[in-house]
């Protein structure tokens, strides 16, 4: 039987769920009904449960989820259950802060590997990692067998950068340039644009203030 598709607004929530409820897990509840979850993510109850539904369900009539069950099945959808390796390619400002994120490591995400153009950060450090030329990427990866690269670099480079990730076999590419990259599908690709959300916050603030001003 082929495998169900999954929509990406479901798979979006998995993260936030998987969040809440590594929260709960810590402060030693141990059940929750949908309506409870519902009250605290501010997602309906009905959501919750069709989202669920897609993977099985996993709670029952009258009891609700056991929260340490739930946490762990959905950690294995997300694929928590094992580690990835990752090199960041741009090691600035962002590529210095993304790489020093705790919350990374324990959720199993290691970043083996730190490139730039720059010469003058050649051989310095980040993280225990020495930067490294980006001429060393393809051997590296290869020899680490790197699954993700997270791109910190300008949009003119990041085209360039990405097919040559794609021929030295990279999985997974978390992209933080200002452009959308085209790979083969094979590729997974996360664009992350920082001026997307920050506008999208812009416009819930206008957006708000409009409707007050009307009250």
């Amino acid at each position: 039987m082929a495998e169900k598709e999954i929509s990406q607004a479901v798979i979006s929530r998995l993260p936030r769920y998987f969040r809440y409820l590594g929260e709960l897990k810590e402060q030693g509840i141990e059940r929750i009904s949908s309506q409870e979850l519902s009250d605290i993510m501010k997602v309906t109850a009905s959501q919750i449960r069709q989202d669920f539904n897609n993977f099985g369900g996993f709670g029952q009539q009258g009891y609700g989820y056991n929260v340490e069950y739930l946490y762990e099945e959905i950690g294995k959808i997300l694929g928590m259950g094992r580690e990835h390796t990752l090199i960041i390619v741009g090691a600035g400002h962002l590529g210095q802060a993304l790489s020093g994120y705790n919350n990374f490591f324990n959720r199993g995400f290691i970043f083996k590997g730190a490139f730039d153009l720059n010469k003058e950060l050649h051989g310095k450090k980040i993280r225990d990692m020495e930067i490294r030329p980006v001429e060393e990427i393809e051997q590296f990866v290869r020899d680490n067998k790197i699954e993700i690269a997270v791109l910190t670099i300008p949009k003119d480079q990041a085209v360039l950068m990405a097919d040559k990730l794609v021929k030295c076999g990279i999985k997974a590419i978390w992209n933080f340039a200002h452009v959308d990259l085209d790979v083969p599908e094979n590729v997974q690709v996360e664009n992350v644009h920082l001026s997307d959300s920050l506008m999208k916050l812009s416009y819930n603030v206008d957006r708000y203030e409009k409707l007050h001003k009307k009250k």
